[in-house]
């Protein structure tokens, strides 16, 4: 039986994530706009984007509340957070983009484990509603889980 790299295997499954703006509007800026995510179906109380092949919900609400507790390095980052994983040149262009657009980064984009088997690129940021997004790049997909 013949294996292929996880870089090339289908999607196995979807993610979804439902969470909480406050503008729906200033959502679309962010997630269509900034973050060029195609947005699917809405009414007037939630909006979905495709977020990187993946399904987020952006209902009208309060954001949850979140603190600065997870230890990245020598950096606290906001918990909960919730993010992607993108191939490196997905990642750096969407660095791109994000530093074009005036991001103010949690955590600027850095690579991080240098060397180690989970090397990888990674950046925090937070919507405009506070909601904390980590994205994380990786040269292959297979060192994602490397220890």
């Amino acid at each position: 039986m013949q294996t292929q790299s996880p870089q090339t295997l289908p999607a196995r499954s979807l993610f979804h994530l439902a969470f909480h703006v406050t503008d729906l509007d200033e959502a679309r800026r962010f997630y269509g706009g900034v973050l060029g995510c195609a947005e699917g179906r809405s009414t007037d109380t939630w909006v979905d984007f495709d977020f990187f092949s993946h399904q987020i919900s952006l209902h009208l609400g309060e954001p949850f509340k979140t603190t600065c507790t997870g230890r990245v390095g020598d950096h606290l980052v906001p918990m909960p957070h919730f993010g992607l994983v993108l191939l490196l040149p997905e990642w750096r262009a969407l660095a791109r983009r994000l530093e074009a657009a005036g991001m103010d980064f949690v955590l600027k984009p850095q690579l991080r484990f240098e060397g180690q088997p989970g090397e990888q690129w990674t950046m925090f940021f937070c919507d405009p509603f506070g909601n904390p997004i980590e994205v994380k790049g990786f040269a292959t997909l297979d060192r994602v889980y490397a220890s």
